[in-house]
């Protein structure tokens, strides 16, 4: 336990700029493994994760559909775990995402791919976890020791390290990411009065909705995710299109409505569906380098970068905002209630 409440969290948010440049600085480990996969030319992918990593596997399958062209799916490990389901996984890619590594069904659904024919890939912060161990080849997201209980640093590192493997696959050298140990830090900096004055507008929040589309649905769920385990917010994430189908019902004056907004085709549809909460009497903060372009009462700028990387970006004053908001209500963030480092279900 930290002796000041927030200490481990702050340190790790802190700690990503150094992270990305660390990643980048690694880049023939992706290179290895993606010219494995290259070659192996999986005709679909499918991949497992459980809490955060689930939302960073979400990202890995726009970056997969878009830039690969490659059909995706996002396993039920039950269907392994509990009901033995062994489907014919030839030449199949499976990418499992965990950041400790030690979640027994994620090894189950790995193992069980692995034995039923797939390209198994684990993607982790624990090299010598039982995931490494079970898949054929892994990946080291090189975030550190993380010591608060929220997932920060290994987060975003875990984004990094599946978009330098997917562009590797298709033949990339990261050229759109080299930027990105710069472009967080002055995100970090940058945006400290506007997450300021967003923590002192919602400190006092009943419930949340956080929104967005295309890659940055991801930072959506994972900002929800962060609020909820931190500040103990009634937070949900919706895509900006799920909204309008029926949520959109429950958003009133009453509601806090955090929206995703990077320059882009995903943004651009956002904006979109902001306007239409808008016109609800929501309570918008926008977040995102479009940002200044959406109808919000409250903005958190994010400097401009290429859109399939944004939201490496965006997570950052989201994590800023949760750990403020949570200090705030007078919570300790690195030792939320009833939570634990690593969950492990069977």
């Amino acid at each position: 336990m930290s002796a000041t409440p927030g200490t481990h969290m702050k340190h790790e948010i802190g700690q990503q700029p150094a992270i990305f440049a660390d990643l980048l600085a690694a880049q023939e480990q992706f290179a290895e493994v993606a010219a494995v996969i290259a070659e192996r030319r999986p005709r679909f992918a499918l991949l497992a994760a459980r809490g955060s990593s689930d939302h960073a596997a979400l990202y890995a399958k726009y970056l997969i559909e878009v830039l690969l062209q490659l059909p995706v799916g996002l396993t039920s490990p039950s269907t392994t775990t509990l009901y033995g389901a062994r489907p014919d996984l030839t030449d199949v890619l499976l990418l499992t995402v965990s950041q400790s590594g030690g979640s027994p069904d994620l090894v189950a659904v790995t193992e069980s791919g692995r034995a039923s024919g797939a390209l198994t890939v684990a993607v982790t912060n624990t090299t010598d976890s039982p995931l490494a161990s079970a898949a054929e080849l892994s990946l080291n997201i090189r975030a550190g020791a993380e010591q608060a209980v929220a997932a920060t640093k290994t987060y975003s590192a875990t984004l990094l390290a599946l978009y330098l493997l997917i562009d590797a696959i298709r033949g990339g050298r990261a050229a759109l990411a080299r930027t990105l140990p710069d472009l967080a830090a002055t995100t970090l900096a940058d945006p400290a009065d506007p997450v300021e004055e967003a923590v002192q507008r919602y400190r006092f929040a009943g419930r949340m909705v956080t929104t967005g589309r295309g890659y940055s649905l991801a930072t959506a769920h994972e900002t929800a995710l962060k609020l909820a385990e931190t500040s103990y917010l009634s937070a949900r994430s919706y895509s900006g299109a799920d909204l309008l189908h029926g949520p959109v019902a429950a958003i009133d004056a009453e509601t806090a409505v955090l929206a995703l907004c990077s320059a882009g085709l995903g943004g651009e549809s956002t904006r979109e569906v902001v306007e239409a909460v808008h016109q609800r009497g929501a309570d918008i903060c926008a977040i995102g380098s479009a940002a200044s372009k959406t109808p919000a009462a409250h903005r958190i700028p994010v400097p401009e970068s290429a859109e399939e990387i944004a939201p490496i970006l965006e997570i950052l004053p989201a994590q800023q905002l949760a750990l403020g908001l949570a200090l705030a209500r007078g919570i300790d963030p690195d030792n939320p209630r009833g939570l634990q480092k690593v969950t492990k279900t069977t």
